[in-house]
């Protein structure tokens, strides 16, 4: 699976889950590589790829 989130650096420490007919949408929010806030909002269309989107998530250092 492709890096969904690799425009962040750090994360917050929550996410956004909505959940679709067809899939699921997954919104970030944290800071980017030049210390700028950004989101990224990403759909997955199953199960699998929610799951890795939240594990990736999970991984990566939280904004404080």
């Amino acid at each position: 699976m492709a890096n969904k989130l690799g425009k962040l650096a750090k994360v917050n420490e929550n996410i956004t889950l909505n959940r679709y007919d067809n899939g699921w949408m997954v919104e970030v929010s944290g800071r980017n590589k030049k210390d700028d806030w950004a989101s990224v909002k990403t759909l997955c269309n199953t199960e699998e790829e929610l799951i890795a989107v939240i594990k990736e998530w999970n991984l990566m250092d939280l904004e404080n």
